[in-house]
């Protein structure tokens, strides 16, 4: 291993935004995304998973299939097929129906700018 090695990046410590986080919600800090881990304060210290397979919040009014890709929404903090204005984060694993709260993403790990 070389050494100037930090982590495999799995999992990333962050400074949590402005409105702080709420464990298992995604969180979008410029370019980089992940699930926090903890509910932490504004200005704390939080692990946000950047890989996996996750069951998050969903735009109710949307059915996805398997594959579909999968974008976030900041402003509602839900997953969404929507790309405008959203940041790629992964792809779905599962179907889920119109209407439904929650889909299982397999989020991406990669930057998207």
């Amino acid at each position: 291993m070389t050494k100037n090695y930090e982590q495999a990046g799995n999992a990333v410590t962050v400074i949590a935004p402005s409105g702080g986080t709420t464990s298992g919600v995604g969180v979008l800090i410029g370019s980089l995304f992940g699930i926090a881990a903890t509910t932490e304060e504004a200005g704390a210290d939080v692990v946000l998973d950047t890989v996996g397979m996750f069951d998050h919040a969903k735009t109710s009014a949307q059915a996805w299939t398997v594959g579909a890709l999968v974008y976030f929404d900041n402003t509602n903090k839900v997953m969404t097929t929507v790309s405008t204005s959203n940041k790629l984060v992964g792809v779905a694993v599962e179907t889920a129906a119109n209407p439904s709260d929650t889909g299982v993403v397999r989020l991406n790990g990669a930057f998207i700018a």
